[in-house]
């Protein structure tokens, strides 16, 4: 092989690979906190009223409901 054919190779190589790296985006979603927790919540809440439903008297006490708290900012409208 010829050397010049091997380093136009190389080089383009090096350039697709940098190519293809820099394409790589990282794309971070916004999920709310808040929603989340009272989502929990909700839930929980649901699978009680089912084992009360079910049980009679239920076990333990449901765990208190907390106050969502802000984590993140908020998104700009």
């Amino acid at each position: 092989m010829n050397h010049t054919y091997s380093r136009r190779v190389f080089h383009s190589g090096l350039l697709l690979t940098g190519v293809l790296l820099s394409a790589c985006v990282t794309i971070n979603i916004y999920f709310p906190a808040a929603a989340a927790e009272q989502a929990a919540d909700k839930i929980i809440g649901e699978v009680w009223q089912l084992q009360k439903g079910e049980g009679g008297k239920d076990k333990a006490a449901p765990a208190p409901s907390t106050t969502p708290t802000q984590s993140q900012p908020q998104p700009q409208k």
